[in-house]
């Protein structure tokens, strides 16, 4: 039986000399203590060592992915073809690659490893012409590309540059800020109208620099650094200027701190200069999302490209603004839409009603951006470049409010109206501060007191007609029915006035005088037919 053993220096086909020892797996190990021992039991047939370490990088990955290089092929077809005899392999997913293409019969088995585990241990002595130190030097460099190779991992790229470069850029920023404030603070007690006219910062340290002391602007040439109108401005305000006089010794201190400012504003722009390119090299499809500045302070707050490119979209969203987020957590109120992302020109250009839209599309195109530049091989940009296309289109839909639809011929805009918000000013109505009734509930009750005068006016005149009419033909029965009758309106009447208290007291309207008249002349009416036919009956009799 032969063995293949692969090592980083090359590949050893052994072959084993007792294999009736095999057969007792627990104390195979004591059959390989010595080197001497290691030799009764296999011997080296044949070695075929690697050129250099990018060889034995590609024969080890083509042995993870179960692949047979080309040089372990002429080697099998070589030695173990010739031999005849089944081939021990420590990865069956190898075994069978090798068994169905090139016809040869695998072994894999417990014993197998055993048997790997004491060639491994008594190597030096099995393999000659090979030195210890060549043997770890060709590991360790072969463990270090291997692992590069796993990781899709360069050396150029190096990520951890931009992290300090990006750290040190804001420091630069607030150091220049802290200088150029004092510097203008601490000359604007000499010449303090020029801090007015120039407002550039490294402008304004030029020109100290240039001309140092007030006095010497009449005669100095500044059109260099400014324009003429600018220039002749200076010059007028120095001749009026309202500054305190200063000594020499001043005047060179302030012009120390204005060297100190030129020099820091241009490392800022070539270190700004030195991150752009480096994130160019790094990570170009998340420059052409989301800008290097933008990109860079990412990185720096994950960490690096690979702590980034396992955060989910979600979470580059929100990065960099985790108090906010946990301040709302806490006080059960609306999560923040965005962190760091929210400094990108594609939101900076966006309406404040799209911005939160925007950004959480602008988060997941960025994600695949950053996975792609993390784990990629190639590193090109154009898929950073597509994917900010696709936004830019969807950015233009969203604030011309244009909402595609399909139709029978294809896709047209919708024409939809631009909303427009219409403020209503409610005005405070003091009529419900006061319980009091009003001049229309007054008016309304004496109109109900004039009704009821009117109503009683009437009521006296039927009275007085009815009794007229009684009287020629009055008999005793007539009167005793008409003081009936009588009785009957006055009870009608009584009637009436107590309904008519009892609405005062609620203050609504009486029905009108149309529907009570009917009533007095119904009940007056009814006596009266009573009266005719009994004067029928008496002239019948």
């Amino acid at each position: 039986m032969l063995v293949l053993f692969e090592t980083s220096v090359g590949y050893a086909i052994f072959k084993v000399l007792n294999e009736k020892k095999l057969q007792e797996v627990d104390s195979l190990w004591k059959e390989f203590e010595t080197p001497e021992k290691a030799n009764k039991i296999v011997k080296l047939k044949h070695f075929e060592k690697f050129q250099d370490t990018a060889e034995a990088l590609a024969a080890f990955t083509a042995l993870m992915e179960g692949k047979i290089n080309k040089q372990l092929k002429k080697v099998l077809k070589k030695i173990v073809k010739e031999a005849h005899e089944p081939l021990a392999v420590a990865d069956a997913k190898l075994g069978g690659v090798i068994k169905e293409k090139l016809n040869l019969s695998c072994i894999h088995s417990p014993v197998v490893n055993e048997l790997m585990r004491g060639i491994r241990s008594q190597m030096d002595g099995l393999i000659p012409g090979v030195e210890p130190r060549e043997m770890a030097a060709m590991c360790l460099g072969l463990a270090h590309s291997l692992s590069r190779y796993r990781l899709k991992f360069s050396a150029d790229k190096v990520d951890t540059m931009i992290v300090q470069a990006i750290s040190l850029l804001d420091d630069l920023d607030k150091e220049l800020n802290n200088y150029i404030m004092r510097c203008r603070e601490w000359y604007g007690w000499h010449f303090p109208e020029l801090g007015k006219i120039i407002s550039d910062n490294l402008t304004y340290c030029k020109c100290l620099q240039k001309v140092g002391d007030r006095k010497n602007y009449a005669s100095a040439k500044l059109s260099e650094l400014l324009p003429e109108e600018v220039e002749a401005e200076v010059k007028a305000a120095a001749e009026i200027s309202m500054g305190t006089e200063v000594s020499e010794e001043d005047i060179c201190n302030i012009l120390h701190l204005c060297t100190q400012v030129i020099e820091i504003s241009e490392y800022r722009t070539q270190l700004y200069e030195y991150l752009q390119n480096r994130m160019m090299a790094i990570a170009p499809n998340v420059t052409v999302m989301v800008g290097e500045l933008v990109g860079a302070r990412l990185i720096a707050h994950a960490g690096s490209l690979l702590n980034l490119a396992k955060h989910a979209a979600s979470t580059v969203q929100i990065l960099g603004a985790e108090k906010a987020l946990f301040r709302a957590l806490k006080s059960r109120r609306d999560t923040p839409k965005y962190g760091l992302i929210y400094h990108a020109s594609l939101v900076g250009q966006t309406s404040p009603k799209h911005k939160g839209k925007i950004s959480r599309m602008l988060a997941a195109k960025t994600v695949l951006a950053i996975r792609y530049d993390a784990f990629g091989e190639d590193s090109s940009s154009a898929m950073g470049v597509e994917n900010r296309a696709k936004l830019e289109a969807r950015l233009r839909t969203l604030e011309d409010r244009g909402i595609r639809k399909i139709s029978g011929t294809g896709k047209a805009l919708a024409k939809t109206e631009k909303y427009e918000h219409k403020s209503e000013v409610k005005t405070y109505d003091p009529s419900g501060d006061s319980t009091l009734p009003t001049c229309s509930k007054k008016r309304k009750i004496e109109q109900v007191d004039k009704e009821d005068e009117i109503i009683e006016k009437k009521a006296k005149k039927a009275k007085i007609k009815i009794k007229v009419e009684e009287a020629p033909a009055a008999t005793e029965e007539e009167e005793e029915e008409e003081g009936e009758g009588v009785l009957v309106v006055e009870e009608q009447e009584t009637s009436v006035k107590k309904k008519k208290k009892k609405d005062k007291k609620k203050h609504i309207k009486e029905e009108p005088l149309s529907e009570e008249e009917p009533c007095t002349s119904t009940a007056v009416a009814s006596p009266e037919k009573k009266k005719k036919k009994k004067k029928k009956r008496d002239t019948e009799d």
